[in-house]
């Protein structure tokens, strides 16, 4: 047996013969041998229903067992899964479960009262034409153990329970080279490729991070804040497991109910995204809420400090959806300042990083920025169903084009600055917004800021949208005047505009900031002007 799983029926099992619990979900345990044999009940009934290898199934459901028990049996399948978030609506069910060519659907009808079956009849059939069944999950006690309805887009609709009963189903068609995930990736102006991982991508890397994060450690108890249906969730959902250690579970996050599981089981990592952790540091008033955590995965620029303060220990970390969640980490013991920059070490010797010149294509050295380019065993398959974006997202020797900014520390080590298409040429120079957004935020009527480049008269010109504190009134020239004191002239913005809030995509790993929305709105802004 290699030293990590290669296949995820290999990872469920090493999970299955270390015993003990693997899962609590809202106060209720589940044993690692409960889950595998729900899975492989479950896959039964999917063999039955049709599904086979190299299938599509889309899971449209939140944190819940039933998420792993649908994902281990498609992979036993040999099927592959779609993660489909479940704040997602009509249009976006139409694009993600037609293009996939999805031919099943699992979902939960009376999720938090969510209209879910109106969501799937606005879809519209011809959208949905390659859907040959649908299964509708429910829980006894939550006000939805009901039959399923049958008169959705005139598809057959099964119970989940129904599957659960089956026998378990006796093979195994895993192998590591088969396509077993698709995230969607979070597009703005155009429609989301679906990034597609193997097997022994997603077991290995839930192995290696469990190691590189300590999830295995003999205490170690973690907490799932964020959905399982990015990356960073099913990172921090899959590591635990390969780390034969437990793993909290509730449907959504809720502050109150997450810092009582918190205290219950001794949790002691949990990933953080968007305001989780000012919720759950400014829920109790003790000096120190949460004395189990000791590492919160994920951090922005000035949270570290105030965490630190309150006993919330938080590590900057790297990860996208085709290379993985937690990538590579910052030392637990640095300071708050390295700790809030993204990248760091990454976690296994067998992937690399690099930095190259976009315009030279020059590989560059340590300290100089450039995009940063990966390669090692957690990368994804390709963009499925688009050969072409395949292609262009890889290098000739095989590296990923991560399409972010950043530059090399040492070997392994590394930093990352911003999304590529968010950095500034201006006056020559590759500048990076935060760095002019972290002189305006510093103002005293700025709340926050994003800054955008646009074309100007003369080039690329920097615009910066700007929130005002407490109801405060912006005074366009003060911040530029403030600007120009602190930082190089080309950096200072040529424009200040007041915004009420940032347009962003909702994503599961953290809502986005649609910074081609914001540069439209400068431009159109500035054409009326």
């Amino acid at each position: 047996m290699s030293v990590n799983p290669q296949t995820l029926t290999e990872l469920l099992a090493r999970r299955v013969a270390a015993g003990g619990v693997a899962i609590i979900d809202r106060d209720k345990p589940v044993t690692a041998a409960a889950l595998d044999e729900e899975s492989r009940r479950v896959a039964q009934g999917l063999h039955d229903l049709g599904v086979r290898e190299g299938d599509r199934v889309a899971l449209w459901l939140p944190n819940v067992p039933a998420w792993f028990t649908c994902f281990f049996a498609c992979a036993r399948l040999g099927a592959i899964t779609v993660a489909v978030n479940t704040r997602f609506r009509s249009s976006e069910i139409a694009d993600i479960v037609g293009r996939s060519g999805a031919k099943m659907l699992v979902y939960w009808p009376g999720y938090r009262d969510i209209d879910f079956d109106g969501i799937l009849r606005d879809t519209g059939v011809a959208a949905l034409k390659e859907l040959q069944s649908i299964v509708a999950y429910s829980e006894s006690g939550q006000g939805d153990d009901r039959p399923p309805r049958h008169d959705i887009l005139s598809q057959p609709v099964i119970a989940y329970r129904d599957l659960a009963q089956r026998a378990p189903y006796a093979h195994d068609h895993a192998r590591p080279d088969l396509g077993c995930l698709i995230f969607t990736t979070s597009g703005t102006t155009r429609l989301p490729k679906f990034v597609l991982h193997h097997q022994a991508s997603i077991a290995s890397h839930a192995a290696e991070a469990a190691r590189g994060f300590g999830y295995g450690d003999a205490d170690a108890c973690t907490l799932l804040t964020v959905p399982m249906c990015g990356t960073f969730g099913m990172s921090n959902a899959l590591s635990p497991l390969a780390g034969a250690r437990p793993l909290v579970m509730i449907p959504t996050f809720d502050a109150k109910q997450a810092a009582r599981a918190i205290n219950r089981y001794k949790v002691t990592h949990f990933p953080a995204s968007g305001d989780i952790v000012a919720q759950l540091r400014d829920i109790s008033t003790e000096p120190v809420p949460f004395p189990t955590v000791r590492m919160v995965l994920g951090v922005r620029a000035g949270q570290a400090r105030p965490a630190d303060a309150r006993g919330l220990r938080m590590v900057g970390i790297y990860g996208s959806s085709e290379m993985q969640a937690v990538l590579s980490r910052q030392p637990l013991d640095a300071s708050p300042e390295q700790r809030e920059i993204g990248g760091g070490k990454l976690i296994t010797a067998a992937t690399q990083v690099r930095a190259r010149d976009t315009e030279t294509g020059k590989i560059l050295p340590h300290g100089e920025h450039g995009e940063l380019e990966f390669k090692g065993p957690s990368c994804m398959m390709g963009y499925y169903g688009n050969p072409e974006a395949t292609a262009a997202a890889f290098t000739e020797d095989g590296f990923f084009r991560s399409g972010d900014l950043g530059y090399t520390v040492a070997e392994g080590e590394y930093v990352f600055l911003s999304r590529m298409g968010d950095v500034l040429r201006l006056a020559g120079f590759l500048v990076n917004p935060l760095e002019i957004e972290a002189v305006l935020d510093a103002h005293a009527t700025v709340a926050s800021s994003q800054v955008v480049g646009i074309d100007g008269p003369r080039g690329p010109m920097p615009v910066a949208f700007v929130v005002p504190k407490n109801g405060a009134g912006i005074d366009a020239s003060a911040l530029i005047a403030h600007c120009k004191k602190q930082i190089a002239g080309y950096k200072v913005p040529q424009h200040v505009l007041p915004i009420d809030a940032f347009p962003f995509t909702p994503s599961a790993n953290g809502n986005k900031i649609q910074k081609a929305k914001l540069r439209e709105m400068a431009a159109a802004a500035l054409r009326r002007a």
